[in-house]
């Protein structure tokens, strides 16, 4: 078979501080002259290691495994289709010049929120049909969705996007400008009128721009890398969550420390980042605002929940 590795352009991602210098990263591979993206590999893989995380759980904790197999041929499915469709409701100008591109998703364009959604519609239709706890199965699956999230991120890696602002810290990350959003490159007036209304985010970007790195004759923006950031976070959590499950109090625990604990980071680092889904017409972060409320509602539930156990007691 012919494999060969590739990019649009092979481009050199780096790490200036930490003295780490990736030389021509492909986003991708050819397979007898058809481009498959990392992006898209990560995610599957990503996928499967999650259901295999979950199905380890549920056997360690007495559940019938099979179900979790069905029950994630079923989801992933929804899931992707769900996060496509929050990222194009939120994102519709990219599409509505060309309708179709809303079916390609090898560039990206994936939007987590929107798979939780399908994922928790699923278990929900799901363990209606099954006759089977909801609480329970959303607390064992949350764990292998959380395993996703974690290698999903890479993808975001090899694809060049879900960064941050500039900065200059241990962490900064250098990529090609060739690489990312026209948004870097675009005359000023384009982005006055794209992001008007949105100061804090059109900052953001001539921040970027204006803080341009040349080395060798390569043009670079140096930017926080935020799928890094958010790798690292759901790695945390996971751990956290496995050693938790043989101490929750109720069914449904798990779940909810795993919506608050990932809505507490990702409130944090959206604010970070360049790439925001905005509430149509507003400057409002729609993935910051959403992880906010969930913190909110997922810590109230479990207060509420363990105090409705303690009484009981």
């Amino acid at each position: 078979m012919m494999l060969v590795l590739l990019s649009s352009q092979l481009t050199d991602i780096r790490f200036p501080n930490l003295g780490i210098d990736l030389k021509n990263v492909p986003s991708g591979f050819d397979v007898f002259g058809y481009h498959i993206a990392f992006y898209g590999v990560v995610i599957g893989i990503g996928m499967l290691l999650g259901w295999l995380i979950a199905e380890w759980i549920a056997k360690k904790t007495g559940q019938n495994t099979e179900m979790y197999l069905d029950f994630a041929l079923i989801a992933i499915v929804v899931s992707v289709i769900c996060a496509r469709l929050y990222y194009v409701v939120f994102a519709f100008d990219e599409f509505k010049d060309n309708p179709l591109s809303v079916f390609n998703l090898r560039t990206g364009g994936l939007a987590i929120y929107g798979g939780i959604i399908g994922a928790v519609l699923t278990a929900f239709i799901y363990t209606r049909i099954k006759k089977y706890p909801f609480w329970l199965l959303a607390d064992t699956g949350c764990i292998g969705l959380v395993t996703g999230q974690i290698l999903g991120r890479w993808g975001n890696f090899f694809n060049r996007e879900a960064f941050g602002k500039y900065t200059d810290g241990l962490f900064a990350m250098q990529l090609d400008i060739r690489d990312v959003a026209y948004e870097f490159t675009a005359p000023v007036n384009y982005l006055q009128t794209e992001f008007e209304g949105k100061t804090a985010a059109y900052n953001r970007i001539m921040e970027i721009r204006d803080k341009i790195v040349i080395s060798e004759g390569v043009q670079y923006i140096q930017v926080h890398p935020t799928f890094l950031y958010e790798a690292v976070w759901n790695l945390c959590l996971l751990i956290f969550l496995i050693i938790y499950t043989k101490h929750k109090k109720f069914d449904g625990e798990v779940m909810l420390l795993y919506l608050a604990g990932y809505g507490l980071g990702r409130a944090w680092m959206e604010g970070l980042r360049t790439d925001q889904l905005f509430l149509w017409n507003t400057p409002l972060a729609v993935s910051q605002l959403l992880s906010a409320l969930i913190v909110i509602v997922s810590v109230i539930a479990i207060f509420y929940k363990r105090r409705m156990v303690k009484v009981k007691k």
